[in-house]
């Protein structure tokens, strides 16, 4: 880390925020027939209930011209009746198999739609952005409901296209010279559009996200738009958005047609040219009751089959392609479409590279070029005042954030974890929110050694809550199994139960943003400790206390010109910032506890009445537990956990 690092001074011009967009995670043409796999006997009995269905389709035409040719035209309207009697009773035995098809087709639309719920919910919580809600609420329904009619038309059409060539070629197989080329002809032409259909609809939603973002992001700020005079502003972007959306949809439009042209020649030209070669195939042999059926298949069989499958496909399924593209993608950054988060050199478990972030294109930025890095198992703190951008590098670092310029290089999602100053704790048991960022988070069910689903224990859960501080609180709570309410417990208890899940995430880098402000100085010493003790893990302090610095390897202390790294001794010789930040502190003995020095001022008084400007140790009410220059909320709430230790409920 360099020594003395630049970043933009108030007042200079933001850069433009990376462009944003996806690309794809798992290929669909792997991810895809997996996911089909694993459900075999359900397409098996898919399969054998569709073939129930379709047996209609192929009795119905041979019945038809069996009752004709061997019935009605020989004068024996009893085998004409039977044959459609027959006929008859099996539209009923399809009727049967359609129920059960739908059946069928549930167990495999459900858990697709639950995987692509927690799919979107997991990119949100790393990952987030405004067409988080969008995804959730709209395409993840769009993927459910497309995908079950296209698993429907498609096996209706391979059922009812094998039954009608076959009755087809049982009548005369003379008929398939007039029906199979125009048939495959149109399916070709069709399977030709479909990619570009797929590329205009992919355009289409991505315009309906950007409306989401869009109006999203003015709804929340209707105040902010009306005092500032920006109402025709933010309407003009909006309506670009709108005018945007229409033209995707004009081009999807246009190419649709091309289904249109697909369905006359595949499914309505073989009509055609059976009427018009009628003379030529009743001279070859054909019956004039093979001909009816030959029509019924094509009428009332195949054309039907095929206009299911070309708007199913062509509407349904180019959208379910693209919305399980974007729904399983990952987020991307830049103007080169790079990844976000790329890892980290070898050695190193966080790296920025002339990092400028500003919030919003006309803000002043927070910092510029900023350089920083972090090798694998150090432990950095970072202190500075309040509003500098600490917390917003701790964004930047976790990936909550993305810089306007330059590169952050960073673990994967699964890799890092922030705890923010505001713990969240859900209704639960203390075994689900500590082991909620374990691999996939569901909870206590447990194997019948005792161990649960990811492989921990609770000996591991108890011993992680000892080494944080909060084994007394578990007791209390009732141990593992004791039941959580957010509502009943103090902001310090909800940062000890955050604290004890991070440590057991498998991930190894940490970003504790004043995640113990609401703790006694000695119990977020306990905490500290533990993580930088943590095997293999890499730890960065968004210092609450000016004594979280002491205890680090390296200190970053921004002060909205200058970032300075180095070692406390270091920093207190070169930086005249981190001198007032640390006051009277002073490095203690062995492991870097702080002591307090003899009362006296920290500076040189700076006002005529000679009060000091920052409160030394010792002084009345001062536990030495406040950075200076920290807002007003940094300071303990009466009735939390902390008030109850060391600070004696200031």
């Amino acid at each position: 880390m360099s020594e003395a690092v630049p970043y933009g001074r108030r007042g200079a011009t933001a850069e433009e925020p990376a462009r944003r967009g996806t690309v794809p995670g798992e290929p669909l043409r792997r991810s895809g027939p997996r996911f089909l796999k694993r459900r075999r006997r359900v397409l098996g009995r898919l399969a054998g209930w569709s073939l129930v269905e379709s047996a209609q389709t192929f009795l119905f035409g041979f019945a038809l011209a069996r009752a004709l040719d061997d019935g009605f035209l020989r004068g024996v309207p009893a085998v004409g009746i039977g044959w459609l009697a027959a006929a008859a009773v099996c539209v009923g035995a399809g009727a049967y198999g359609t129920a059960r098809v739908y059946g069928a087709v549930a167990d495999l639309v459900e858990p697709l739609r639950d995987s692509l719920v927690r799919k979107v919910v997991r990119r949100a919580l790393y990952a987030p952005d405004g067409a988080a809600v969008s995804r959730l609420t709209h395409q993840v329904e769009i993927a459910r409901d497309t995908f079950a009619g296209l698993v429907l038309v498609s096996r209706s059409f391979v059922f009812v296209t094998a039954g009608a060539l076959i009755g087809l070629c049982s009548l005369a197989p003379v008929l398939l010279l007039l029906v199979l080329p125009p048939l495959l002809l149109g399916l070709a032409l069709f399977g030709w559009a479909l990619r570009p259909m797929a590329r205009r609809q992919e355009t289409y939603l991505a315009a309906d996200e950007a409306i989401a973002e869009e109006t999203g992001a003015a709804v929340g700020g209707l105040r902010d738009i009306t005092a500032a005079g920006a109402e025709r502003t933010v309407a003009d972007a909006a309506g670009e958005r709108f005018d945007a959306e229409q033209r995707a949809s004009a081009a999807l439009a246009r190419w649709s047609m091309s289904r249109v042209l697909a369905l006359g020649i595949s499914g309505r030209l073989p009509i055609v040219l059976l009427l018009l070669g009628a003379p030529w195939l009743l001279g070859r042999g054909v019956t004039p009751g093979a001909l009816v059926g030959a029509l019924a298949y094509l009428s009332q069989s195949l054309l039907p089959a095929l206009q299911s499958l070309m708007h199913g496909l062509g509407t349904s399924g180019t959208r379910l392609g693209v919305v399980l593209r974007r729904l399983t993608a990952e987020p991307v950054t830049g103007p080169d479409g790079a990844r976000p988060h790329r890892a980290p050199r070898p050695g190193t478990a966080v790296e920025l590279s002339g990092v400028t972030f500003a919030y919003g294109p006309h803000a002043d930025p927070v910092f510029r070029d900023l350089d920083l890095t972090v090798p694998d198992g150090g432990h950095l703190a970072v202190v500075g005042p309040s509003g500098i951008g600490k917390s917003t590098l701790a964004g930047l670092v976790a990936g909550l954030l993305e810089p306007g310029g330059g590169e952050v290089r960073r673990p994967a999602a699964a890799d890092r974890v922030l705890v923010p100053q505001e713990a969240y704790v859900f209704s639960g048991t203390v075994r689900e929110n500590v082991r909620y960022l374990c691999t996939d988070g569901r909870g206590d069910r447990r194997s019948q050694d005792g161990r649960d689903d990811r492989g921990g224990s609770d000996a591991d859960l108890l011993a992680a809550a000892e080494k944080i501080g909060a084994g007394v609180l578990l007791a209390r709570l009732g141990g593992p199994d004791g039941m959580l309410v957010p509502a009943e417990m103090s902001a310090g208890e909800r940062q000890l139960i955050a604290l004890v899940r991070a440590y057991l995430a498998p991930a190894p880098l940490i970003v504790l943003d004043e995640a113990t402000c609401h703790l006694d100085p000695a119990a977020e010493a306990r905490a500290e400790r533990a993580f930088a003790a943590r095997p293999g893990g890499t730890l960065i302090v968004v210092a609450h206390r000016i004594s979280s610095a002491l205890r680090a390897e390296r200190v970053l202390v921004m002060d909205g010109t200058h970032a300075r790294t180095g070692r406390h001794g270091d920093l207190l010789r070169r930086s005249a910032l981190y001198r007032e930040l640390t006051g009277g502190w002073a490095h203690g003995g062995p492991g870097g506890t702080a002591a307090a020095a003899p009362l006296q001022p920290a500076l040189a008084a700076r006002d005529a009445d000679g009060v000091d400007a920052v409160a030394g140790p010792r002084l009345a009410g001062d536990g030495g537990h406040v950075v200076a220059h920290g807002p007003g909320r940094q300071m303990q709430d009466a009735g939390d956990l902390g008030d109850r230790g060391a600070l004696g409920g200031q």
